[in-house]
């Protein structure tokens, strides 16, 4: 029994052999230019044209048939194990030149199959859209940093037309009176004013930079 089967592998081979000579002789507009990808299980349907757009991939190479003997399925679909979900972008890719994931999909899976496939632009559109994320992922929201300082009615305009950049005015709180001056109620607030602090990916707080202004500080010199 094993012989025959052998013999007719190899009788089997010869066919596909002959059908791929045969493809070639005649005029273009009769090749076989639809393939069958069974991708894990999922069957794909494409020309050999879309698979060729990228000339040193492995689906390039499958199509043309050189150094790769492929198994095939009952329908003749070239069979490969990997996972079907990411191929549909892969096929997509190849078609229009475009990266197009739903929102659900990673990114991270697709540059496997890119990579196992040999898909070099599309590799580099995926890194590139990655690090582009882990950017902005590592730019931290500010954080406020809140002071309250204290003090009398008429000091108030003053202190917050004083107020130095990058420092916001929160709220105003009126404590009472807590002095009397002769006759005069002095009433006291609290004023809390708020300040935000941009969190650099290392870790130091830095001052928004259109907001900081140096200011001299006085030694004394010794």
């Amino acid at each position: 029994g094993m012989r025959m089967r052998m013999e007719g592998e190899e009788e089997m081979h010869s066919a596909v052999g002959l059908g791929c000579i045969w493809d070639t002789s005649t005029p273009a507009g009769t090749q076989v230019k639809w393939v069958r990808l069974n991708v894990g299980g999922t069957v794909f349907l494409t020309t050999r044209q879309t698979l060729c757009r990228e000339q040193k991939s492995f689906l390039c190479r499958l199509c043309q048939g050189e150094e790769l003997q492929s198994d095939r399925d009952e329908t003749g679909a070239y069979l490969i194990d990997r996972d079907p979900t990411y191929f549909g972008p892969i096929l997509n890719f190849l078609r229009h030149g475009k990266l197009v994931l739903d929102k659900d999909m990673a990114e991270e899976g697709v540059l496997e199959e890119a990579e196992f496939y040999n898909i070099g632009p599309l590799i580099r559109i995926i890194k590139n859209r990655l690090e582009e994320k882990d950017y902005t992922v590592t730019q931290v929201p500010p954080k406020h940093v809140y002071r309250v300082l204290q003090c009398q009615e008429e000091e108030l305009t003053q202190m917050v037309s004083t107020m130095s950049d990058g420092w916001r005015f929160e709220q105003l709180v009126n404590i009472g009176s807590s002095y009397n001056y002769g006759n005069e109620d002095q009433t006291e607030f609290l004023c809390v004013v708020s300040k935000e602090l941009y969190n650099s990916p290392n870790g130091l707080s830095s001052e928004p930079s259109h907001k900081a202004k140096v200011r001299p500080t006085h030694r004394s010199c010794l």
